[in-house]
């Protein structure tokens, strides 16, 4: 059975700081693509970041010099270290592994539970 679980969230000041890690078990972690997704109340949920198996990343504009995902594929754990945050990041944030089995199609997707992120201002 496959799990993920996030941790690291929670209350933040504008402009401050927080890292969310995702560690996954009852899967081959190296292989697959990992994504961090957040979803605001009344909102979508939408792609943070991402990183693939080989290493290449992947920012939403309305993140990019400031997010940072990273793996680390001995602790089957994937992280975003979350700078100057801002109020507009708050929101749940997902953990998503899936295995990419050619450009663009992916199966095996699986979700954790979300950890919230608050930023007051």
């Amino acid at each position: 059975q496959v799990q993920l679980v996030e941790s690291g969230g929670g209350l933040v000041q504008a402009g401050g700081s927080l890292r969310l890690s995702c560690t996954a078990s009852g899967t081959r972690f190296s292989i697959n693509d990992m994504g961090w997704y957040r979803q605001a109340p009344g909102k979508q949920r939408d792609l943070v970041a991402s990183i693939t198996s080989g290493g290449n990343t992947n920012y939403a504009d309305s993140v990019k010099g400031r997010f940072t995902i990273s793996r680390d594929n001995a602790r089957n754990t994937v992280y975003l270290q979350m700078n100057s945050l801002k109020p507009d990041d708050a929101a749940v944030y997902y953990c998503n592994s899936k295995y990419r089995t050619r450009p663009g199609i992916y199966i095996n997707s699986y979700w954790g539970q979300g950890t919230q992120v608050t930023v007051s201002s």
